[in-house]
């Protein structure tokens, strides 16, 4: 461990090509204000080297729906459901012109979306949710069954 302004003890070099261990958790990555297909490629090409599944997940900060999964997914409450799920985060109302230029044109939200290859959409997700406590629990068997669980 290498100390700062003092003596160090060795630093041990981490492999290049050694890929680091990835958390059993949701993880929720916020989009930047990026291209959406050059942003989502990216980040699908880091989940799948740490053998991740990534969705595209688009909802709103006014989405009752939304709110609650988000909680729940930030919580931890969802991890033993989808310890290997990481969802890049678009808002609705900030990223809707950008995200329909690559074909994410949810109906309703909350969406999840399976990107292709390209982080275009694929045209395969789940869309909207029932508003109140049932939530979450309405929309963890439908992300189960998009997931292929």
């Amino acid at each position: 461990m290498a100390l700062a302004c003092g003596k160090s003890e060795p630093v041990s070099e981490a492999k290049a090509d050694t890929v680091p261990a990835s958390p059993k958790k949701v993880l929720i990555i916020h989009a930047p204000a990026d291209d959406v297909p050059s942003f989502v490629h990216g980040e699908l090409a880091k989940a799948k080297a740490q053998n991740r599944k990534l969705l595209v997940y688009i909802g709103a900060v006014w989405c009752e729906p939304c709110q609650r999964f988000h909680k729940a997914a930030e919580a931890g409450t969802l991890d033993a459901k989808f310890p290997d799920l990481t969802l890049v985060e678009f808002d609705l109302d900030r990223d809707g012109v950008r995200l329909g230029m690559a074909g994410y044109a949810p109906g309703y939200i909350p969406f999840f979306g399976v990107p292709n290859e390209d982080g275009r959409a694929s045209g395969q997700g789940i869309s909207g949710s029932i508003k109140g406590e049932g939530a979450v629990d309405d929309i963890v068997p439908r992300l189960q069954t998009l997931m292929g669980r």
